[in-house]
């Protein structure tokens, strides 16, 4: 009877990796891979979780990111945004904290909004931004400016080579930033 007991989870277990390698595809690489933007200064620490989709010859903005719909921002789970300090953006004081980071992406400015609700994932099985703006904390519009050059995979990241703080996004040929004032 252990045997068999044995024999039948040998299987199953068989059965269950062959799925994860062959239908799941689990050890690729993701399409979309994680990455993460972070800054330290002085006592200040922000760090920025998201996912990396790619361009891959697609038109990006107005078409696989539809223009004026809220995006999650990047692939998979929804952006993270994490501050040891309390932050002044757009006149506006975001708290200390782990906050979501959603974008409404426009022709010629962006809407981002820093919202207070964490979510596991960026959208639900409809593909619907799960984005509730009950919680928003800072919602603002940024202006969007075109570059010379194509940025293949999603890029987070913080400028700060003027001394003022900038949260950058950029993607395909489109570049934005959102200004960020240290509270004191």
């Amino acid at each position: 009877m252990l045997k068999r007991l044995l024999i039948i989870l040998f299987i199953l277990a068989l059965g269950l990796l062959s799925y994860s390698v062959f239908v799941e595809n689990i050890f690729s690489p993701r399409l979309s891979p994680k990455d993460s933007a972070k800054i330290s200064l002085n006592d200040l620490d922000i760090t920025v979780e998201y996912n990396r989709p790619s361009k891959r010859d697609r038109e990006v903005f107005g078409a696989l990111v539809p223009f004026d719909e809220v995006w999650r921002t990047g692939a998979n789970e929804a952006t993270t945004f994490e501050t040891n300090k309390s932050l002044m953006i757009d006149g506006i004081e975001l708290r200390k904290g782990k906050y979501t980071i959603w974008t409404v992406p426009m022709k010629d400015s962006w809407k981002v909004m820093f919202n207070s609700k964490q979510y596991e994932w960026g959208v639900n099985e409809k593909m619907e931004p799960m984005w509730d703006p009950n919680y928003d904390a800072v919602e603002l519009i940024v202006p969007a400016q075109q570059l010379d050059i194509s940025v293949e995979r999603f890029t987070i990241a913080f400028d700060n080579k003027t001394g003022h703080l900038k949260l950058t996004m950029a993607w395909d040929s489109t570049l934005i930033e959102v200004p960020i004032d240290i509270v004191e």
